[in-house]
């Protein structure tokens, strides 16, 4: 699944920085997840670096999204470029 950011959201400013796909983006209200460009942090790191520092909790699993590890996996590979 890719994240998606609620309206909870405070614009605190720490996550987008801690995105290492360049996912999340200043929307018009809120800050904004590319869901093209979320892997949550599957290739980087063993954990969503976003919701790691979210001091809000605002960022959950899209369930619209879902998304096994596979193919979080293989998305990373396509952003990244790398091989398997």
């Amino acid at each position: 699944m890719a994240l998606i950011i609620t309206d909870e959201c405070i614009n605190c400013d720490v996550c987008e920085p801690e995105c290492p796909n360049g996912a999340i983006t200043q929307g018009d209200e809120i800050y904004e997840i590319d869901a093209t460009l979320c892997t949550e942090c599957v290739g980087h790191y063993e954990t969503s670096q976003c919701v790691e520092v979210c001091p809000v909790d605002c960022i959950p699993k899209d369930p619209k999204r879902e998304e096994s590890y596979e193919a979080l996996y293989a998305k990373y590979l396509k952003i990244t470029g790398e091989n398997a």
